[in-house]
């Protein structure tokens, strides 16, 4: 491929990523309000458009023509910053999810992805981690007590929930020997031995379940959602936004929800394998995308249906859970996995 088919094939794929994310904010939303609606024996968003599905497109444009009041004592060019730092990382991280089996066009293989990193889990963490500094810079640059007291809750809780996310995957990169997503998705391609059953990575299920409650927590959602301090007179970090500025944050929230979904499922979940039921093309291909797609929105219910279930844990519960919890375990989880591979591959040292 020359130059610009390589430029062009991966302006259509960033176009096309953003495209989908954007569009499944809107389905995700409504998908949200319609189930917690059914798990709370409520009717829930029923009036604009069918099913209520245009609602949230009526939201969104309500943020976007709203005016955006800026208070006096904003640092302006960070103020306006934080909102931005918040969802264009959100965005980056998708980027190296695949999402279905590799395609040919001619004589060229199309991946499903942005692209392939062979350090695809170290960029994740890595722009994960940026979503901190929107928090603090949103809290500062407003100019007010109360959400910079919010930010620096909101980043203590998100810096602690981060180490756990980073710990728990250190046994699946022993486990599977990369940190390539795609590899990681094709490890999983096969099954155990001479069973049915498919060698996905959630036999590793301390990992597994500690990446998971991390992610809810680092996405700010139900019982960890102190963050957003919607019990409180004022609401957080982004008490000073409105209007689209503060749909920026509400974007990047629903998007990283998505994205912690399709991460797990990509990890530990088989990511787009799946039954294709020998039909061949174009199946063979279409398939994938709904296994993955299946999976992830699975994983989203698992983030609603939690949401309406538990309450709101108090801030001192929540940090005690991270650091005297999941870090604890995640130490030992490794310790453990460490044996368990090392004997995997070496064997017993007096055998």
């Amino acid at each position: 491929m020359t130059g610009w088919e390589i430029f062009l094939t991966a302006a259509i794929k960033t176009v096309a990523a953003f495209a989908f994310l954007l569009t499944l904010t809107i389905i995700l939303v409504w998908f949200e309000r319609k189930t917690v609606a059914d798990l709370q024996n409520r009717i829930g968003p029923n009036r604009a458009g069918p099913w209520g599905l245009l609602q949230t497109v009526a939201d969104g444009a309500k943020l976007l023509f709203k005016e955006s009041v800026t208070p006096r004592k904003v640092e302006f060019g960070l103020y306006i910053a934080a909102p931005v730092a918040a969802l264009v990382p959100a965005l980056l991280i998708f980027l190296v999810v695949p999402i279905g089996r590799p395609f040919h066009i001619g004589d060229r293989l199309i991946d499903l992805s942005g692209t392939d990193l062979n350090i695809g889990l170290l960029y994740i963490l890595a722009l994960s981690s940026l979503a901190v500094y929107a928090v603090v810079l949103a809290g500062w640059s407003s100019g007010s007590k109360y959400p910079l007291l919010g930010a620096v809750r909101a980043s203590a809780q998100m810096i602690s929930y981060e180490a756990a996310m980073g710990l728990a995957l250190v046994p699946l990169i022993l486990f599977t020997g990369t940190t390539s997503l795609k590899q990681i998705v094709e490890i999983q391609g096969g099954s155990f031995g001479d069973t049915f059953l498919p060698a996905w990575n959630v036999v590793l299920i301390p990992s597994f379940l500690i990446f998971f409650i991390a992610g809810i927590a680092e996405t700010n959602r139900a019982p960890f959602d102190l963050v957003e301090a919607e019990s409180e007179i004022v609401g957080g970090y982004h008490t000073e936004y409105s209007g689209f500025r503060f749909a920026m944050f509400f974007l990047a929230e629903y998007i990283n929800i998505f994205n912690i979904a399709a991460i797990t499922v990509t990890l530990f979940l088989g990511g787009w394998h799946g039954p294709t039921f020998g039909l061949g093309a174009p199946f063979d291909w279409v398939l994938p995308i709904f296994w993955f797609l299946a999976k992830s929105m699975a994983l989203v219910f698992v983030f609603v249906w939690v949401r309406a279930t538990l309450p709101r844990m108090r801030y001192d519960q929540l940090m005690s859970f991270g650091w005297k919890r999941l870090i604890p375990v995640s130490l030992l989880w490794i310790a453990l996995s460490t044996l368990a591979i090392g004997v995997r591959r070496m064997g017993l040292p007096w055998t």
